[in-house]
């Protein structure tokens, strides 16, 4: 059973999307993920040391809230572990954030494309607790 199938079979809070919206959001959010990433990494290749390093520092940062992304479907979804699940999503919200604050000083646009993904973000992590209340 997809993961879109079993989201629609739980409980949940008021406020729940439809399942037909997360991949259209989905696919917008990595675009302006994607974009994000390719501003911190083109200014780093540009720069001097500095901003070598700090786009560095940014895109592991980047690629661990990745992985943390990637890891929180089978969390949930597969082995239903909805409050474990909650936690990984608050630590991958604090990199996200962590993420806005570094690039505003060195890639506003790439700060901005972020911002609907930490909304997001915290928008699901109000869906995965109201889940794990609720079932």
């Amino acid at each position: 059973m997809g993961a879109m199938s079993k989201f629609g079979e739980m409980k949940q809070p008021p406020l729940a999307p439809p399942a037909w919206l997360f991949p259209v959001a989905w696919t917008i959010l990595y675009v302006l993920m994607g974009v994000a990433s390719w501003f911190v990494w083109m200014k780093g290749m540009r720069g001097g040391k500095k901003e070598k390093t700090f786009a560095k520092k940014w895109l592991f940062i980047y690629g661990l809230q990745l992985v943390f992304n990637f890891c929180w479907s089978p969390m949930f979804f597969n082995f239903q572990w909805y409050w474990f699940a909650f936690g990984w999503l608050i630590v991958m919200w604090l990199m996200i954030i962590a993420l806005i604050v570094m690039a505003r000083k060195y890639s506003m646009p790439a700060m901005w494309m972020l911002i609907p993904y930490v909304l997001w973000c915290t928008f699901a992590a109000y869906l995965n607790a109201g889940i794990a209340v609720l079932n």
